[in-house]
């Protein structure tokens, strides 16, 4: 950013390798410049993936700017249109500030920690923003703007918010998407995330609901195929950086070394919130080290070491989603952190290898392609894209399903090479929950 040396200036430049010009005004450089925001430029976007892809050490602040830029640009286009006429002068005002500060809460190294469970996480990074948010000096800027500013911009953030702009910050054409799927691509060096952002800005309108009335973010028929770049592209985004066997293989190795940091003491939930990526790394070493538990030698003498060396965990075995599909455990494994803790270890015994050497991986989003977004026919009329129903000129929710399933992965990392037979695990992924819970309490082998 520019230095600021005039103080009547009302903005300020920002220059982008993504949008070239940024442009903050006043509040937004106050924002910036507070301690809770400037984290954020120690947050890499795609926590890990630099081990994998080197030029993925963008952050968080960048991100952050480019929705903010999004999100002014947007509601631009849409007052010039005359669609804010009937919105609340105040959420206009706090728009953009909502899409600026919609990250402030989140955990280091992106959003690893949230897959840890409820047991160990307790929040995700949504719903911490609020603290943020009334934490001074962000509470006192904000409520200069409106004083119940810091609630309105938490609601928005989380998708609570009854404001027709709601979507703008958190829905299905949310300008966070847009945002990502562009800077991802381009800081990893892959061509997967070219969505037409033009158009898309340009087909955002306010409409209303035609069952309910109530106003809400929509898209004009018109831009209905950049809508579908912009589903293929978070596709080809997921499938091949986010869900990459390597990227993935390196988020299991870093939940294995938080996880244990919790079990043996080193560090508390609550210590994780408000951490940076490397000052958490550093406070994990260094405790780790003075501490005798289990846990907390294997932080220090194995998980850390891995990952400042890179030594990821190696695939044992990979099956498509759609060999889980309609399996009891295309649920729990997704979702029961302790079963799933139990069957890693039961493996790891019958593989010859230590504790915590075997990850099993599953990454979950429900929500990863999910369309609930009003759409603005050429004739006038008004209906809804969503998961279910009617969805407009092709079927893209059914589209959105399968893209969702085929960009999924189930794998058994193993911390040495070794081999896992899917004919053999397959059968216990046709458990239930309780049905494994007996089988693993049985010395009867799993493999």
């Amino acid at each position: 950013m520019h230095s600021r040396t005039d103080p009547s200036r009302e903005f300020e430049v920002v220059r982008d390798p993504l949008w070239n010009t940024i442009r903050l005004d006043a509040t937004a450089v106050r924002i910036i410049d507070t301690p809770q925001f400037q984290r954020l430029r120690h947050i890499r976007q795609l926590g890990l993936a630099y081990l994998v892809y080197p030029g993925a050490v963008h952050t968080r602040f960048d991100h952050a700017l480019g929705v903010y830029h999004l999100a002014r640009m947007a509601l631009t286009f849409l007052g010039d249109r005359g669609e804010l006429a009937g919105v609340d002068p105040v959420d206009c005002r706090l728009a953009p500030y909502a899409a600026l500060l919609h990250d402030v809460g989140h955990y280091p190294f992106s959003h690893a920690l949230e897959e840890l469970g409820e047991e160990l996480v307790s929040s995700d990074h949504e719903e911490l923003a609020e603290r943020f948010l009334c934490a001074e000096p962000i509470r006192g800027t904000l409520q200069e703007l409106a004083p119940d500013a810091p609630a309105r911009i938490a609601r928005m953030i989380r998708g609570r918010s009854e404001s027709p702009l709601q979507g703008l910050v958190s829905g299905s054409l949310d300008l966070d998407k847009i945002e990502y799927l562009r800077r991802d691509a381009r800081f990893c060096g892959v061509p997967y995330g070219e969505v037409d952002v033009d158009r898309l800005l340009h087909a955002i309108a306010i409409l209303p609901d035609p069952q309910t009335g109530r106003a809400e973010v929509g898209i004009h028929e018109k831009g209905l195929s950049a809508l579908e770049s912009l589903l293929f592209s978070k596709y080809q985004m997921f499938r091949n950086v986010y869900w990459h066997h390597a990227v993935r293989s390196a988020t299991a190795l870093y939940k294995r070394l938080v996880h244990d940091a919790l079990r043996g003491g080193v560090i508390g939930a609550e210590e994780l919130v408000g951490q940076s990526d490397e000052r958490l790394m550093t406070i994990l070493e260094l405790r780790a080290a003075e501490m005798d538990d289990p846990a907390a030698r294997r932080v220090a003498e194995r998980w850390i070491p891995a990952v400042r060396r890179r030594r990821l965990p190696k695939r044992a075995l990979e099956l498509p989603a759609e060999a889980l599909r309609g399996m009891a455990g295309d649920a729990w494994v997704a979702s029961d952190v302790e079963l799933v803790g139990r069957l890693e270890d039961r493996l790891a015994g019958e593989l010859g290898l230590d504790e915590g050497c075997v990850l099993v991986d599953y990454p979950e989003k429900p929500r990863m392609l999910g369309l609930d977004l009003l759409l603005l026919r050429r004739s006038g009329a008004v209906q809804r894209l969503e998961d279910e129903g009617r969805s407009g000129l092709i079927d893209l929710p059914k589209v959105a399903d399968e893209l969702y399933y085929t960009a999924r992965a189930f794998r058994v990392f193993t911390q040495e090479r070794r081999t896992v037979s899917a004919k053999a695990l397959l059968p216990l992924l046709a458990l239930d929950a309780a049905a494994l819970r007996r089988r693993l309490a049985s010395s009867a082998p799993l493999l």
